[in-house]
């Protein structure tokens, strides 16, 4: 059974920092690109970052840009989102997905069709 799960979620002061890992069981996604995307309360999913499969390229949402880093290790099958200057914005649960191409093309890698996994989330609450 293929699960992405998500963890280091919780609650932050804006301006604090928090750090997501997605770790992949049953299978590996060495050759994925792999994303983060959030949903907030009442608002769509929207996407946050993605990474290609070597890691050598990444891509951002404007609204994360600076502020967040996504990097991963293929040896641990995990993908992470280094997330600084939070913002009471940034409250939602991020969702990690791996991608069905192991490349990140500005023009396909910010959609939800993009990605063949997801994991179950994990909720950032950022008080003001």
């Amino acid at each position: 059974q293929v699960q992405l799960v998500e963890s280091g979620g919780g609650l932050a002061q804006a301006g604090g920092s928090l750090r997501l890992s997605c770790a992949a069981s049953g299978r590996t996604f060495r050759s994925n690109a792999l994303a983060w995307f959030r949903q907030a309360p009442g608002k769509e999913r929207e996407f946050v970052a993605a990474i290609s499969w070597n890691g050598e390229v990444t891509y951002y949402a404007d609204s994360v840009k600076v502020r967040f880093t996504i990097s991963r290790d293929n040896a641990k099958n995990t993908v992470y989102l280094q997330m600084n200057s939070l913002k009471p914005e940034d409250t939602a649960v991020y969702y990690c997905a791996a991608g069905k191409s192991a490349f990140v093309l500005p023009s396909s890698s910010s959609f939800s069709r993009s990605y063949d996994y997801w994991g179950q989330g994990t909720r950032v609450t950022v008080s003001s």
